[in-house]
């Protein structure tokens, strides 16, 4: 009995794993013809459970701790086996190590633009990535509904089924937010935490759970962010009129300081004189739409109206159709001074060509006596 004590002795098996890598969820403890001796030493280390699988189906689960197998620490086994040659005996079973340890920086994006209905823009196509962490919840359902029967499954065998979980929740997540586009970047933990709850489920189904769901960028195509970057633009430069007259100023200036040849001066003249011109535009379309402080508001466009002097004060400005009537009344004489824009000083209104025609039927004023 010594002799065969010690013999025995030596084929004590001890069923452990320690992961070299970082993307190993499950790993197929191998073993020649699945064979394990009664009395094997089993370890299982924190981050880790050992499955045992049976004629393909999931017979125990052991949670880090290290433990030999004996019957005691095998009741479904011990039941299934039954081990017709005593409990010395060895006794086959598929041994698979399942790493519960997070899998973090797993990517998620959309390949192709998502449609949704913005309540301010209407119908907008949207691209987001970002990243999410996973762990192994239930290990007998991941080894039933993924890893089967791979001796070493990793995150990449999986990682293409999740992101398309993940994408198909994306639309409905935002839009069931009510997040405006334009919001959406000062909303990211919402909107994560609403596609990780959408999906919880889905990842259930494989034994898995959600850690975490990050949002890094939602973004819109390239020609309306354009549209947009021009929208802002108006809004931080305001007044047109007035940046018109600064940017004509200043490329007047960059044209002056021109240092080319005979050829460059002529061009810099004839830009300049080009500019003078805009500028001189942009003026007056600034004069207009400023007028100085104490003048009168100018005439409609078209109409051309003058400033009556009556009774010693100004009056006016008064349109052509107006001023006939001032001279029924009499308030409007060839005597009576008169001034509209463009004239350099105030005039006798029989001396002005354009009111001519409102003295035709008019006498003369008598001469002196």
């Amino acid at each position: 009995m010594a002799l065969w004590d010690k013999i025995a002795g030596e084929f004590i098996d001890i069923i452990e794993w320690t992961d070299d890598t970082q993307d190993t969820i499950v790993y197929r403890f191998e073993r020649h013809n699945n064979e394990i001796k009664y009395g094997a030493q089993l370890t299982v280390r924190e981050s880790q459970v050992a499955v045992f699988v049976n004629e393909g189906k999931v017979a125990d689960v052991f949670q880090p701790g290290m433990y030999t197998l004996e019957t005691q620490n095998l009741p479904i086994l011990s039941t299934l086996q039954g081990w017709k040659y005593g409990f010395a005996s060895p006794f086959k079973a598929e041994v698979y190590f399942l790493n519960t340890k997070r899998f973090t920086d797993l990517k998620w994006g959309t390949m192709n633009p998502v449609m949704l209905r913005d309540p301010e823009f209407g119908p907008v196509r949207l691209r987001a990535f970002g990243t999410y962490a996973i762990r192994v919840k239930d290990p007998a359902a991941f080894i039933r509904e993924i890893a089967g029967t791979d001796g070493r499954f990793t995150t990449d065998e999986i990682t293409d089924q999740l992101r398309n979980l993940i994408v198909t929740s994306f639309a409905g997540a935002v839009a069931t937010s009510g997040i405006p586009v334009l919001d959406l970047s000062s909303n990211y933990d919402k909107v994560g935490q609403v596609i990780r709850d959408a999906i919880q489920p889905e990842f259930d189904a494989y034994g898995l759970e959600v850690a975490t769901l990050l949002v890094e960028n939602v973004s819109l195509p390239e020609e309306v962010e354009q549209a947009l970057d021009r929208r802002s633009s108006m809004g931080v430069v305001g007044d047109l009129g007035r940046y018109t007259q600064f940017q004509t100023a200043e490329a007047i200036k960059a044209a002056a300081e021109n240092p080319g040849g005979a050829a460059g001066i002529g061009i810099g003249m004839a830009t300049a004189g080009g500019l003078a011109s805009a500028m001189g535009g942009a003026v007056r379309q600034g004069a207009q739409q400023t007028p100085a402080a104490g003048s009168a508001p100018p005439p409609l466009p078209g109409a051309e109206a003058y400033h009556v002097a009556i009774g010693g004060k100004q009056s006016g400005p008064f349109p052509a159709a107006e001023l006939q009537g001032l001279v029924r009344d009499g308030r409007l004489t060839r005597d009576s001074l008169v001034w509209t824009p463009g004239m350099a000083s105030w005039s006798k209104a029989g001396e002005v060509a354009g009111l001519a025609a409102l003295f035709a039927d008019q006498p003369p004023p008598l001469p002196p006596a």
